[in-house]
């Protein structure tokens, strides 16, 4: 394969597929239509037959699985040295990845060993001719900057939540090949994995993030932003203050130095908008600010603001659509 092919890593993790990654792929099939090329997927995993059919329903041209009992777990090393051999192999023009923790640690690694350019965090692509544009945001969201390619190799890492999933083909048919790649003797290996407190939604890929700030005044009130997250099905988000005050695990930690996302509904509770929280969030379809300050940054930011105690519109707004849900 040649021209303008596209290979796309997808990221998999205890056998289940991350939904960034299928985003990716689908943006990158959407884009092979304008400037004709093959769509490539690549798993590195311990096992691939339960994983391919879940990437054949969208309908890249090919499937090449990279297997081994060693890729039971992510190791930067073997998964980079596996990606390496794969596109040796396809001579790919663009490599695209989730712009995950996985996909920000793999992608520029695997760069640099080619000399190549790597663009991280995507929001949007489109095409120049034949050549790819594509858009980032810069300066904690304060400008965006446009990035071309004039190499015969680039990477580029999308952020989840941005790129829309296709319509999926269950009939479909795609040509899977096995790549044989052992892995490789790494320096460090994990040994042990110990989970902390159990997200029911991962925070980059839920579609609604109910978030907390300083305005809830103490850990202890959690349990009313929890109960609102249970209702609306979303994930617990939190600002850099509280966790930085020990209210709760950097894991749910929204911002610069915390995760970005882009859900289709973003509530933040008592969260005054500091530039570094909003550029971890500014790409949410629909924000909605509760906040007693009617002076509060996040407000200038906001599609709908409540200007009022969290304490006495979240229980309410809980219930509410408890009613609606018929819960109650």
């Amino acid at each position: 394969m040649a021209g303008n092919d596209i290979l796309v890593f997808i990221e998999q993790r205890n056998n289940v597929i991350k939904k960034a990654s299928l985003e990716a792929l689908c943006e990158a099939i959407r884009l092979s239509k304008i400037i004709t090329g093959n769509i490539i997927a690549v798993l590195i995993c311990a096992e691939s037959n339960s994983l391919v059919p879940q990437i054949s329903a969208f309908q890249p041209n090919k499937i090449i699985a990279i297997q081994d009992a060693g890729y039971a777990q992510y190791a930067t090393e073997s998964f980079a040295n596996a990606l390496e051999t794969a596109i040796k192999q396809i001579s790919p023009k663009y490599v695209f990845a989730a712009n995950t923790s996985m996909g920000k640690d793999l992608l520029p690694k695997v760069a640099a060993h080619f000399k190549a350019p790597c663009v991280t965090d995507v929001v949007e692509l489109n095409a120049d001719g034949a050549n790819l544009v594509v858009t980032k945001p810069m300066y904690s969201a304060k400008a965006y900057g446009k990035f071309a390619f004039n190499h015969n190799l680039a990477f580029i890492t999308l952020r989840p939540n941005v790129f829309p999933l296709s319509d999926k083909n269950e009939s479909g048919n795609v040509p899977t090949e096995t790549l044989s790649c052992p892995p490789i003797q790494v320096r460090a290996k994990v040994t042990e994995i110990k989970a902390s407190e159990k997200q029911k939604l991962e925070l980059t890929e839920a579609p609604i993030i109910v978030s907390g700030g300083r305005g809830i005044k103490g850990p202890e009130n959690w349990k009313m932003l929890q109960d609102l997250c249970d209702v609306l099905g979303a994930a617990l988000g939190a600002s850099r203050a509280v966790v930085d005050a020990g209210w709760i695990d950097h894991q749910h930690q929204v911002g610069q130095t915390g995760k970005t996302v882009s859900p289709q509904l973003y509530i933040a509770c008592g969260i005054s908008g500091a530039i570094q929280h909003l550029a971890g969030m500014n790409s949410s379809k629909i924000i909605v600010a509760i906040n007693s300050n009617p002076d509060a940054p996040i407000f200038k930011l906001a599609t709908y603001g409540i200007v009022g105690d969290v304490f006495a519109i979240v229980p309410k707004l809980t219930e509410e659509i408890k009613k609606l849900k018929g819960e109650s």
